[in-house]
């Protein structure tokens, strides 16, 4: 079972940084009113910070809101029953109401071929709670610049990033192509070393959106592209730059028109905006429902087809985003992989939406991790989307 993504890598601690960044330099008279704290502290709130806050990021920060489809996507509701589900750790068994508890789970939903089969809420969130999804929203906006190649805003992944962001001409990315930011392996030199004060993303915390454009056009060259994996977020800035460049627009409304509206999303969401330029980061933090999150991943097992036959994004774009790449077997376009052929989104705090094309199933969760990292609790949920996923396909 997949090895990849078992507990989420320390340098995911990265989506936090573009998390706080958007609110680095955000008046607190620009916010509605909160009695949270704002900015880097979000890595630090409480418990009970992180179940109030999580589902309430539109009264905390700046957002663009995305609003629901008039015709929802239905998902007919087939419960199993999971009153022997059970999963191991070592030599320890461990229930559903174990999991929930110690993973401070607060949604949980499978589909399988089209049905819900499991849908549980806890901690006061229901099916209509949106929740935060830190780095999930790199995978929406790998999908974005999908549909910005089926519309022809770009020509392909082989494309160069300065034929869209010319500003970056004569920097260490003159020569990378989409394709290499896609697949983190754009060969420009990057420090994502959290312990040292003197690493890259030590120094772009205190950066604004636009002054870390400038840091990063100021980057050296340490490998080829497309040769050598190096997990940067900062990219997938770049990324949402370019599909924002190309098409003319920005995310939230291009994902709203595009797949959000289209595909038949039962609610609104909203995603979280640099207050003093308006542009939503590629690399974070988008806040939506558990349904649908599940929805993302049925589009995308469905490669971009509406239920009407008409096509979003290229076709074979989701089978090139999960084929792994070059550098690193276990990523692809913004998307963590599994020998399996599994795939999933992920963000900090065990946000997850896994996929399993070939049982058509896919398990969403909402979580409050205490921390954002964690080894343990990245092995409690390998093993009980293991005993999980062979429950519902028993």
């Amino acid at each position: 079972m997949n090895r990849y993504f078992s507990s989420i890598s320390r340098s995911t601690l990265w989506c936090v940084f573009l998390y706080f960044l958007v609110v680095l330099f955000l008046p607190a008279a620009s916010a509605k009113e909160t009695t949270l704290p704002l900015g880097s502290t979000i890595l630090f709130w409480t418990p009970e910070q992180q179940l109030d806050g999580y589902k309430s990021i539109d009264k905390t920060f700046p957002v663009r809101e995305i609003k629901a489809s008039t015709k929802p996507l239905v998902l007919p509701s087939k419960p199993m029953d999971t009153g022997g589900l059970s999963y191991r750790v070592g030599s320890e068994d461990f229930s559903l109401g174990d999991y929930i508890e110690r993973q401070k789970l607060v949604g949980l939903l499978v589909v399988h071929k089209g049905n819900i089969v499991l849908e549980k809420y806890s901690y006061g969130n229901d099916e209509n709670s949106p929740w935060i999804s830190f780095s999930i929203a790199k995978s929406v906006t790998s999908m974005l610049l999908g549909a910005a190649i089926a519309d022809g805003f770009i020509t392909s992944t082989d494309d160069l990033v300065t034929d869209y962001l010319p500003r970056l001409k004569g920097s260490a990315y003159a020569g990378t192509k989409i394709k290499d930011v896609l697949q983190m392996a754009s060969g420009v030199g990057w420090n994502e070393d959290y312990s040292d004060p003197e690493s890259d993303v030590a120094k772009a915390a205190d950066l604004n959106a636009m002054d870390l454009f400038d840091y990063l056009n100021k980057l050296p060259v340490t490998a080829r592209p497309g040769e050598v994996f190096n997990y940067n977020t900062g990219e997938t800035n770049l990324v949402g730059a370019i599909v924002r460049a190309a098409v003319g627009n920005n995310l939230a409304t291009y994902l709203e028109r595009k797949i959000w509206q289209p595909f038949g999303m039962e609610s609104d969401a909203s995603w979280v905006i640099d207050p003093r330029y308006g542009a939503e980061l590629g690399g974070c933090c988008i806040n939506a429902t558990l349904r649908d999150y599940a929805r993302i991943g049925l589009f995308s097992m469905a490669d971009g087809v509406l239920a009407d036959g008409t096509r979003i994004l290229p076709e074979g774009w989701m089978r090139a985003s999960t084929t792994p790449s070059a550098s690193n077997e276990g990523y692809g376009y913004l998307w963590w992989l599994s020998p399996e052929g599994v795939y999933a989104a992920r963000g900090i705090f065990g946000q997850l939406i896994w996929i399993n094309p070939e049982t058509e199933t896919i398990i969403v969760a909402h979580s409050a991790w205490p921390e954002a990292v964690g080894k343990e609790s990245g092995i409690h949920r390998q093993a009980f989307i293991e005993a999980l996923h062979a429950a519902v396909n028993n």
